[in-house]
């Protein structure tokens, strides 16, 4: 390994990783090399439910810093995933509808460290991310959350629209962060809420903005037209805050 403590590089250094149980987030691997030891690497990972994604060479490169990866590069966790289920428990333990904040795809470890630190500072429940295209629960995000990895539930759903259905079922309410949306500031967020803010660019994905209740924009005075993915997701978990009584003196 080098300095950066997210990476793991080269076939028996990965190897003893997995063996030793720590926590992946996921493999990264030479695009079309699935060959010997390399292939078996993929198997044990799958098995144990770590993803792996093949990956550019002169990626791999980058992400190795210079160090022989052989091939193959995992990428540590520096924290465990929670279960749905456990963000569904702590909003019963505390007696409050449910407040959780979806992300569509959010790739940039820092933006996500800072919505999982907003989602503790606002007093959300949970966080969820899809289990590929997304970061994962690396070091950076861990620095960039400040802490707040440690009392923020994090979890990871194989299909987010599938997750949308069921909070749905669960009477909560879908609100996808959307410029096309309605104005934040008209908008009823006092029940139950699952708040979806979407990857750098590319926004909320149209299957999600399908299955939502409603969508939900932010003003844009300037001749910029759109806002970091961590900062608008603080803005309106926020006023998802205010609206239920969190504000000066509580």
């Amino acid at each position: 390994m080098d300095g950066n403590t997210d990476i793991i590089a080269g076939r028996n250094a990965v190897s003893e990783a997995l063996r030793a149980g720590r926590p992946i987030d996921r493999l990264c691997v030479k695009r079309g090399e699935r060959a010997g030891s390399l292939l078996a690497l993929c198997r044990r990972a799958r098995d144990a439910g770590i993803p792996v994604k093949e990956t550019d060479p002169k990626k791999l490169d980058e992400m190795a810093g210079g160090l022989p990866h052989q091939g193959v590069v995992a990428v540590a966790a520096a924290h465990g995933f929670a279960q749905p289920e456990d963000i569904f428990r702590l909003a019963e333990e505390r007696n409050e509808p449910l407040f959780v904040i979806v992300c569509d795809g959010l790739e940039d470890p820092h933006n996500l460290g800072a919505v999982i630190r907003t989602a503790e500072c606002a007093g959300a429940h949970g966080v969820v991310v899809p289990k590929r295209g997304a970061a994962g629960l690396t070091a950076t995000v861990a620095k960039s959350s400040a802490g707040a990895l440690e009392y923020v539930p994090v979890a990871r759903v194989a299909n987010l629209a599938s997750f949308l259905e069921e909070l749905k079922a669960r009477n909560v309410w879908v609100y996808a962060a959307d410029m096309g949306g309605e104005p934040y500031d008209a908008v009823d967020f006092s029940g139950a809420a699952a708040l979806v803010v979407g990857a750098e660019g590319a926004g909320v994905s149209r299957i999600l903005k399908e299955r939502a209740d409603k969508l939900v924009s932010l003003p844009m005075r300037g001749k910029i037209q759109s806002l970091n993915a961590s900062v608008a997701c603080g803005i309106l978990c926020y006023e998802i805050a205010r609206q239920r009584g969190f504000g000066a003196g509580k």
